[in-house]
């Protein structure tokens, strides 16, 4: 009977955990969607190819070494292996509290749910270096995101022995629950040093410091995409729980469900309301931006706040995203969708904000850790586009801006019933 209990709890963790994945998955259409609403037509096939390419490459490279290095564990490019069902239940009945000790599942579940959270912030870098950017710079880049940058600070964070034996968590007390830093502030990182590298679009900005809005093409698919990734979110959230199979872990998960959704509905209702003051406007993509800024600061520690805590910390999130927004413009600071202020000024304030819900945090420890992964990224990301800049170059011909992407990059357009030809 006890046998047959674990047997179930395996499975029903297993089964969690993988569905999950299969919703983190999910935000990769999100992703997709929401870029290619906020860029012009003329640039449109072109960011969707670079998203599901993206997803391709960064799959087999965490597969190839990313894994290995951000979890110590085998290179999973040899096999995953079956497991040893007898030892695998010896090793449940030994344990203090059986399953409730810790998360037990498949190994290769894990590793499902990991590879998608490094897909997750390859994505960020996209929208950031939309409608300029080379195709084929951008997804050898990719490679090296996904390959060592990115599995290097996740390492200091979840892996159990980090690289240069750094672990944020034993020596700093440092909490990033589903990856507010480990994988937002890093994507806006590596985003942020590739547009400084790279530059704004023609006609973003004048002369004497104005500032030209290039409206994107397809607000409809926009939202669509910001609701796919707001869906996607509490896959991404409640996954991280990583268990299922117990009262406690039940019951987190389903606060970790209700604080992710206050939150982002928090953090819209923020950046309504800041695009009003402002603008005397409802600015849709503010709007839009403002809800995944509360999802991403709320990722931090979405199991600890209460469900109107955790509204308050979208509201705050959304009002930053729109500050941001408009800090970076005036910085000249070319981000078509907002990428860079969504996860890298909420990433950034979600973390700072987790002592005041979690114990055993500080806010010197949550800072550490925001200015060593942010470091890292950063430094490295922009060593790497510098590289890529001088062997092959980054930015397309002013023509082929001007022309758009699609034609110079895929050789199609995602419009081509509206062109003039």
């Amino acid at each position: 009977m006890e046998e047959n209990i674990y047997h179930l709890q395996y499975a029903l963790d297993t089964f969690y955990f993988l569905m999950c994945g299969a919703l983190v998955m999910w935000m990769a259409a999100g992703f997709a969607m929401l870029e290619s609403g906020l860029v012009r037509a003329k640039n449109t096939a072109e960011i969707l190819t670079k998203n599901i390419v993206l997803y391709a490459t960064a799959s087999v490279m965490y597969l190839v070494c990313g894994f290995a290095i951000m979890y110590g564990d085998k290179f999973f490019v040899t096999g995953i292996g079956a497991i040893d069902v007898d030892q695998t239940l010896k090793s449940f009945t030994e344990r203090e509290g059986g399953f409730s000790g810790g998360a037990i599942f498949s190994p290769a579940a894990n590793f499902f749910f990991q590879v998608v959270f490094a897909a997750t912030c390859m994505s960020i870098v996209s929208g950031a270096v939309a409608e300029r950017m080379k195709l084929w710079a951008f997804l050898l880049f990719s490679l090296i995101m996904v390959g060592c940058i990115y599995p290097v600070e996740g390492s200091w964070v979840w892996g159990s022995a980090g690289v240069f034996g750094l672990n944020l968590d034993d020596q700093f007390g440092f909490k990033d629950f589903a990856g507010s830093g480990v994988v937002h502030l890093t994507g806006a990182a590596a985003a942020l040093s590739g547009v400084l590298l790279l530059g704004a679009r023609k006609g973003k900005y004048g002369p004497d410091g104005e500032v030209h809005a290039i409206p994107g093409a397809n607000l409809p698919i926009a939202t669509l995409g910001a609701i796919i990734l707001w869906f996607g979110w509490f896959g991404f959230n409640g996954g991280s729980v990583l268990k299922l199979g117990d009262i406690t872990s039940a019951n987190t998960i389903a606060m970790v469900f209700v604080n992710t959704n206050a939150s982002a509905a928090g953090g819209l209702i923020g950046a309504l309301i800041i695009a009003r003051v402002l603008f005397g406007k409802a600015d849709l993509t503010m709007i839009l931006n403002g809800a995944l800024g509360g999802l991403v600061a709320i990722t931090a520690s979405p199991d600890t706040p209460s469900a109107m805590g955790s509204v308050f910390i979208g509201l705050i999130a959304g009002a930053i995203v729109v500050f941001c927004i408009l800090g970076l413009d005036r910085l000249r600071i070319d981000d078509p969708v907002g990428a860079i202020s969504v996860h890298g000024g909420a990433g950034l304030y979600g973390l700072l904000v987790v002592p005041f819900t979690a114990t055993g945090t500080s806010f010197l420890g949550q800072l550490i850790g925001a200015v060593t992964i942010f470091g890292w990224v950063f430094i490295t990301s922009y060593l790497a586009w510098f590289v890529i800049k001088r062997v092959m170059g980054i930015r397309v011909s002013e023509e082929e801006e001007f022309e758009g992407v699609d034609l110079a990059e895929c050789g199609m357009e995602a419009y081509p019933e509206f062109t003039n030809k």
